[in-house]
């Protein structure tokens, strides 16, 4: 067995390496001497593997960098949206390797889960260490509890994937997953503390404090998707006016321009119509602009974080309102509050999968405390 502090040695290689043996040191808190005991065992389990010598500078012999090893598997990351299946392979970095998609012909259980299945056949990875699925919803324990855009309630997902597909499945809420992408792998890689806002089908909120993403029953609610901004805006499917949902949702933003014009636009027409200038979808995102940084200050405001994550396949946004963004930040943070570092993800509509893969890597990565 793998010891909590091997592990944690592990994780701090996968996230943060290649890493020489003082930046080691420095990082967990380490003496020498402990480190070489705790590397010992991975390094015998073939879970880190030691480089080449490298020159760092310091005096004595090149150190030799840790870095996890390669061998470990590979892994498949699962969004599942209302209509679609949306799959990507990665290795244990969640680096995408390939992609599948796929639409969503029945949203009953069991046809999207043999979908599920077909798209993982299709990307035919032949080390496959783990499989994680990302879902707008409640999700408990690899059970999805509520999923409003399939339709689902207590579908136990991770145990009939497993009983599938033979290989070990974590199913997470997707703006937790995407928020531990980014903590692991993306743009909070080395922050103890920020909040990931998500702008697409729907608008998420999820929060990293001290290290760790916070998974409270209500992470996985969408409670983001309902914070008022604006008194005098649209009323969301629930009867919210002005929430987030209304002001920043694909959805609401393409449905405002399409009445406002008289005829049917999807959410890339109306940000390019802004884009040129036409005056009522101008009027709209630049309402969605002032939204999103209200929003922003709120979430800054009441987490105490002073960084955030913009993420999302609607996430094109904020670089037509960005000037807007910044200054509804402005009036809503208090004048000695911390700067705030505003990281935009452009990955667009990928990097929902690839929280899904991540949140598998993260339990691979747990797993390696159970007897080999």
């Amino acid at each position: 067995m793998v010891s909590e502090s091997e592990v944690a040695l592990a994780k701090a290689v996968l996230i943060h390496g290649p890493l020489s043996r003082s930046a080691l040191t420095s990082t967990l808190g380490l003496s020498p001497a402990s480190l070489t005991r705790l590397a010992k065992p991975l390094l015998e389990r073939g879970v880190i593997v030691e480089l080449d010598d490298v020159a760092d500078g310091s005096v004595g012999r090149p150190s030799r960098p840790l870095d996890i090893a390669p061998g470990l598997g590979s892994f498949v990351g699962v969004k599942l949206t209302g209509d679609r299946v949306y799959a990507v392979a990665t290795d244990i970095r969640a680096e995408s390797l390939r992609g599948e998609e796929r639409r969503i012909l029945a949203r009953d259980p069991d046809a999207v889960i043999a979908q599920v299945v077909e798209v993982v056949g299709a990307l035919a990875v032949s080390d496959l260490a783990g499989i994680g699925i990302s879902v707008g919803g409640v999700v408990h324990d690899g059970v999805v509890r509520h999923a409003p855009f399939l339709e689902w309630q207590d579908v136990a997902l991770a145990r009939r994937l497993e009983q599938a597909l033979g290989v070990p499945v974590s199913v997470e809420n997707d703006v937790v997953a995407l928020a531990e992408a980014e903590r692991w792998f993306g743009l909070g890689r080395g922050m103890s503390g920020f909040a990931t806002l998500t702008i697409g089908a729907g608008v998420g909120y999820g929060l990293v404090v001290g290290g760790d993403v916070v998974h409270t029953p209500d992470a996985t609610a969408g409670t983001g998707g309902h914070i008022p901004l604006d008194p005098y805006g649209p009323l969301c499917q629930d009867g919210h006016r002005g929430c987030a949902q209304a002001m920043l949702s694909a959805g609401s933003i393409a449905a405002q321009v399409s009445a406002a014009l008289r005829r049917p636009v999807d959410y890339d027409q109306a940000l390019a119509l802004a884009a040129e200038g036409e005056p009522a979808a101008r009027a709209v995102i630049d309402a969605a602009g002032t939204a999103l940084g209200r929003m922003i200050a709120l979430a800054a405001n009441f987490s105490l974080q002073s960084s955030v994550v913009l993420a999302g396949e609607g996430v094109a946004l904020f670089a037509l309102v960005e000037p807007l963004v910044r200054a509804a930040i402005e009036a809503g943070r208090d004048p000695l509050a911390q700067p705030l570092d505003i990281h935009v993800d452009e990955s667009g509509f990928p990097a929902w999968a690839r929280g899904a893969a991540a949140v598998a890597i993260q339990a691979a990565m747990d797993r390696l405390d159970a007897p080999a």
